[in-house]
C-alpha cells in the first residue's frame, strides 16, 4: 500500500511540448490521468504529491484534481521548493499552476524564501522522496532530463528502505493511448 505517492517527470521543453495547444498533449495528459487512477486503485493511494514543476508534475496534479472531481478518493499536495517558482512560467502555465495551487488539499513551500540556488531544488527532491511511500516517474533512461535528479534521490533512499519507483516510459504512454483509442472505437 502506497498511501502517498510523489509524481514527477519531464519539463515540457524536454519532451518537445512548447505550448499548451501541442497536438499530442491531450493524449499525454489522458495517459497520466489513467496511470494515476490505476495506481490509486491498485495501491490504495490517498495523496498525490508534486512540487508544482511545469510539465509532468502540473499535468499529474491536474489529473488528480480531475479524478477527485469525478468522485475518486484522492487528495493533492503541492509542495513548492521556494516562493514564486511560477514567475518564469509562460502565462498558460502560470494559470495552470495557480489553479493547481488553489485546488490542492495541502500546499506549502520547502524553503520559505525566493530562489537562491540549485541547492533548493536538491532539497525539494530529497524532502518529497522522504515524505512519500513511492515515486511515479515519467522517464526514459535514454532521454536525459530533470527526472534523473528525482530518480537519484529515490535510488539513494532505496539504499536504506523499500522505496518503489514506478516508471512510466514513452512506450507505456503509447500503450495507454492505444488502449484508450481502442476503447473509444
Amino acid at each position: 500500500m502506497y498511501t502517498v505517492i510523489a509524481v514527477s517527470g519531464y519539463k515540457p521543453h524536454e519532451i518537445g511540448v512548447f505550448k499548451e495547444k501541442h497536438e499530442q498533449l491531450p493524449y499525454l495528459k489522458k495517459a497520466i490521468k489513467r496511470k494515476i487512477h490505476e495506481i490509486i486503485e491498485a495501491y490504495g493511494t490517498e495523496w498525490i504529491v508534486t512540487s508544482g514543476q511545469s510539465g509532468i508534475e502540473l499535468w499529474a496534479a491536474e489529473a488528480a484534481i480531475e479524478l477527485k472531481a469525478e468522485g475518486v478518493a484522492v487528495k493533492v499536495a503541492t509542495i513548492a521548493p521556494f516562493f514564486a517558482q511560477e514567475e518564469k512560467y509562460s502565462e498558460p502555465t502560470k494559470e495552470l499552476y495557480k489553479h493547481i495551487w488553489e485546488a490542492s488539499d495541502f500546499k506549502d513551500f520547502i524553503t520559505k524564501r525566493a530562489y537562491e540556488g540549485p541547492e533548493q531544488l536538491r532539497m525539494k527532491n530529497d524532502f518529497i522522496i522522504q515524505k512519500t511511500d513511492a515515486l511515479l516517474l515519467v522517464y526514459d533512461e535514454t532521454t536525459a532530463g530533470t527526472p534523473k535528479f528525482y530518480e537519484d534521490a529515490a535510488l539513494k533512499r532505496q539504499e536504506n528502505t523499500n522505496y518503489p519507483i514506478l516508471y512510466m516510459s514513452p512506450e507505456d504512454i503509447e500503450d495507454l493511448i492505444r488502449e484508450e483509442l481502442d476503447d473509444w472505437n
